[in-house]
């Protein structure tokens, strides 16, 4: 399984490097059956992300074909109003916001990467956080099972998902993750469904990490209202 984790200016570092270490520490378990690299849709280059300055180098270009997981992290800074996105463009005091470099991720290359990386049945999509909202708001997850931080929950609503709040939520080819935390679940748990429990379980040993909340999935019988 190769994994590629997508890095766009703004993003949260703790949704890209906690699920990179679980899985590559996955891949050290299992002798190379996972590989996961830093990319981004303009190739290789330093990345500054939206805490503190912190800059990431990735190390290749996107590549929507890839068989694999690609992997979309959220981004981090005030949280901002959903609803200024569109219009904080040339607004200063909005530039640091989630919305607005959520929005500003899709104004380039990235948008028709992920798009075609998502028609592609060979690739599971996962996000961790926002990444969700990136999906939502490039209009990827209409009628998709998802979930994100829980103060974007109503924004993906919005965009036509189906919100879901759990800590992780496996819809098939898309599996998303909810705050920023989640994303060290989202990594041992693709670990678990794409190689084994046995190299989780190892891993999750290494990082003294239990994971907690629930792994939703569709299917069986629907609830009835208590």
């Amino acid at each position: 399984m190769h994994v590629q984790i997508v890095l766009f200016d703004g993003f949260d570092p703790l949704d890209a490097i906690a699920p990179f270490e679980v899985l590559h520490a996955g891949g050290t378990a299992s002798g190379g059956a996972v590989s996961v690299e830093l990319v981004s849709a303009e190739g290789p280059r330093e990345v500054v992300s939206g805490t503190g300055g912190l800059s990431l180098r990735t190390t290749g270009t996107l590549d929507p074909h890839r068989p694999g997981v690609v992997l979309v992290p959220g981004a981090s800074g005030r949280v901002g109003n959903p609803d200024e996105a569109p219009d904080a463009e040339g607004d200063a005091a909005q530039e640091d916001t989630i919305p607005v470099r959520l929005a500003r991720a899709l104004d380039t290359e990235l948008a028709g990467l992920l798009k075609a990386a998502m028609e592609d049945e060979r690739i599971t999509m996962a996000t961790v956080c926002g990444g969700a909202l990136v999906l939502a708001m490039a209009g990827l997850l209409q009628d998709r099972h998802a979930t994100t931080h829980h103060m974007g929950m109503d924004l993906l609503d919005a965009t036509g998902a189906h919100a879901v709040r759990a800590r992780v939520v496996d819809d098939g080819d898309l599996v998303t993750a909810a705050g920023v935390t989640s994303g060290l679940d989202l990594g041992l748990y693709l670990l678990e469904r794409e190689v084994g429990p046995q190299i989780a379980h190892a891993v999750e040993g290494l990082f003294a990490h239990e994971r907690r909340g629930t792994t939703w999935r569709p299917g069986g019988i629907e609830p009835t209202a208590f």
